[in-house]
């Protein structure tokens, strides 16, 4: 997910790029007031924040003592106690469907540590503890942490939660509020997570380009994104072989496997960023077969692409979707 803007009025803008949380970050201010790189700082110290607490890649990160801590208390600093919060009340509103207690499974995969996305194919050799390719089901109760305000503190419990996606997700929206006033327009966008406000760099709206999952550098859509937060699921980058079986990092909380069947990518916009994640990732995992009947049943704007190429997308996306390629193109 790419955000357009007119090259001719990019000097009316200020555009803080930086890298976190294992991907490229911009902050674009249009018609910045005199505040607006203190803005844009602090909007990047919210992105350090998330990313210090709420990685599952260092073992002294507050999640990481959460998760040790499993069924006792423990105090954590407020960012990571509010993702957390948000992670459960995703949980139930997806009604499960959305389950960050795959760290175990994503380890066993050998997703341990931040992997080279992106430099070529990646083949992690045998695992002697990785799942094999079954899908049985298994029955897995409601995650019902727990949570103390006064004190800063949660209860994971005794399975292992990893805060990845929702995480990018909340350091977007979390560094778009301390925006506010100081731009006529704004955009922060990360790693195909965005979202926007005001009229856009050209007082036109803002509009952002979909990547083609299979690769390239042509867009497949160009979507309105004025005022909305938009995020991406795909399967393009965080991809890699482990026992000679390709496997990705979108896995089935039901299955404990990579979900999605027969899709690359689902993108949702919605006004949270926080959320588009999460019904992205909720809808990737109904699959080719049952994605269309999910988007329909939760009035979802959602555009998907299938492992042939085709992209379809979902009657509530609208006069959102500005332009799309044509189909196997």
């Amino acid at each position: 997910m790419t955000a357009l803007a007119d090259e001719t009025m990019r000097s009316t803008a200020l555009v803080h790029r930086f890298r976190c949380m294992a991907v490229d970050v911009t902050v674009e201010l249009s018609y910045p007031a005199g505040n607006a790189q203190v803005a844009a700082d602090r909007a990047q110290d919210v992105f350090r924040r998330v990313e210090t607490a709420c990685t599952r890649f260092d073992p002294t990160s507050a999640l990481m003592r959460a998760n040790a801590s499993g069924e006792a208390w423990c105090e954590v600093p407020p960012v990571c106690y509010d993702a957390l919060v948000e992670a459960e009340r995703a949980h139930r509103r997806t009604n499960g469907r959305f389950d960050p207690r795959v760290l175990r499974e994503l380890t066993a995969l050998g997703y341990d540590r931040s992997l080279p996305f992106g430099s070529g194919p990646l083949d992690l050799g045998p695992r002697t503890n990785a799942s094999g390719s079954g899908r049985t089901l298994r029955l897995r109760p409601p995650w019902r942490p727990g949570f103390d305000p006064a004190n800063s503190a949660v209860r994971i419990g005794p399975v292992p939660v990893d805060l990845g996606g929702i995480g990018k997700g909340l350091a977007v929206r979390w560094a778009a509020e301390v925006l506010r006033g100081s731009a006529e327009s704004y955009l922060v966008e990360a790693g195909g997570d965005l979202i926007t406000a005001g009229p856009g760099p050209t007082r036109d709206g803002w509009h952002a380009s979909v990547e083609d999952p299979r690769g390239g550098p042509d867009p497949i859509a160009v979507l309105d994104v004025t005022g909305r937060g938009c995020a991406t699921s795909s399967i393009r980058l965080r991809s890699w072989r482990v026992n000679g079986r390709p496997v990705h990092h979108l896995l089935d909380p039901l299955t404990g496997e990579p979900g999605g069947e027969g899709l690359l990518s689902v993108t949702v916009l919605d006004p949270d960023p926080a959320a588009a994640e999460v019904w992205s990732k909720t809808l990737f995992l109904a699959g080719r077969t049952g994605i269309a009947a999910a988007a329909q049943a939760l009035g979802l704007p959602a555009l998907w692409v299938d492992v042939h190429g085709a992209m379809a997308v979902s009657t509530a996306l609208g006069s959102a979707l500005l332009w799309r390629a044509s189909d196997g193109g």
